[in-house]
């Protein structure tokens, strides 16, 4: 795989504007992203401690919200790191090439989790709906595929786009408006003709996003309906309580991407950008956290294990 253009491209050269601010500003909002890394970097890192060393968490939502961890982690790295970098030093400079490399890793990573959130839903829809069914269902292969697939195609589909962009023309020096390089930013600042390259966009969209979320969708609406059939208030309860963390999580997916493409405001662009990259992952954590009575649990172990160990 090489980002490697011509001559001309390889002179090309991005501004990313990130947030004009003074210098207090500036490291005020190093400060806060920090953070919001930090906090980011160590809640999935935990989930994906406690999963592999607690036995009773290695299931396949498990596996599933580890591989979900794991997206977190390397797609917040791909553009925050950059980030703080321009906060800290006011250099807003990045070259074709890198910009490329963070497209294709960004796409590639925001792609997987798409369509990981979808095999979540079908392995919580196999889970209530069809109980007696599920350890056929969800075998051990089963789940290590829909994993790979969600980890390929959003390769496959990131690598498609960004080769699609490589191809275009872009002044010497370029400014985009977002603290990345945003898809939708490239495409607006070049000097290309652009119109088929949005048409495809549109309908990766599309296939990427509105159709896993379709699913996603259909999944819930019938373990909602299957739930409402059970008799007992707590069990209905119960049922609502395993999947009201992976849902609350795809709201949290969803919900910035969809504004970002619908409107056109560069200072809403940002905003929601922000949201997207590091709010989202780092409150993925939080909620599965603090929802689920197996992580709770798990916790207390871990450390209750950890005492006995500096105890003896």
């Amino acid at each position: 795989m090489s980002f490697q253009g011509n001559n001309d491209t390889l002179k090309t050269e991005f501004h990313i504007l990130a947030f004009s601010a003074s210098t207090l500003g500036r490291l005020l909002l190093f400060c806060g992203i920090l953070l919001a890394y930090f906090l980011v970097i160590s809640g999935n890192l935990l989930i994906l401690t406690l999963v592999n060393l607690v036995s009773q968490l290695q299931n396949p939502m498990y596996f599933f919200l580890c591989n979900l961890s794991l997206l977190d982690i390397l797609y917040i790295s791909t553009t925050i790191p950059k980030l703080l970098y321009i906060l800290y030093t006011n250099d807003h400079r990045m070259t074709f090439v890198a910009c490329m490399f963070q497209l294709f890793f960004f796409i590639s990573f925001a792609d997987s989790e798409s369509f990981l959130l979808t095999a979540m839903a079908f392995d919580r829809y196999v889970a209530i709906c069809l109980p007696l069914h599920y350890s056929r269902i969800m075998s051990k292969n089963i789940c290590v595929l829909l994993a790979f697939f969600a980890w390929f195609v959003g390769a496959v589909n990131a690598l498609i786009l960004t080769l699609s962009v490589k191809k275009l023309s872009f002044p010497k020096v370029n400014e985009i408006t977002n603290f990345f390089c945003d898809l939708k930013a490239l495409i607006h600042i070049s000097s290309s003709n652009t119109g088929n390259l949005s048409s495809f966009v549109t309908v990766d969209i599309l296939l990427v996003a509105a159709f896993p979320l379709l699913l996603i969708l259909t999944s819930y609406m019938r373990i909602i309906l299957n739930v409402l059939k059970i008799q007992s208030s707590f069990g209905r309860q119960k049922m609502f309580s395993n999947c009201s963390s992976h849902f609350i999580v795809v709201v949290l997916y969803y919900g910035p991407p969809l504004f970002l493409y619908i409107q056109s405001s560069q200072y809403q662009d940002k905003l929601l950008s922000v949201i997207f990259v590091t709010v989202v992952p780092m409150l993925n954590p939080l909620v599965y956290s603090l929802r689920n009575q197996d992580i709770i649990r798990a916790v207390k172990k871990t450390i209750n294990q950890q005492k006995k160990n500096i105890q003896t």
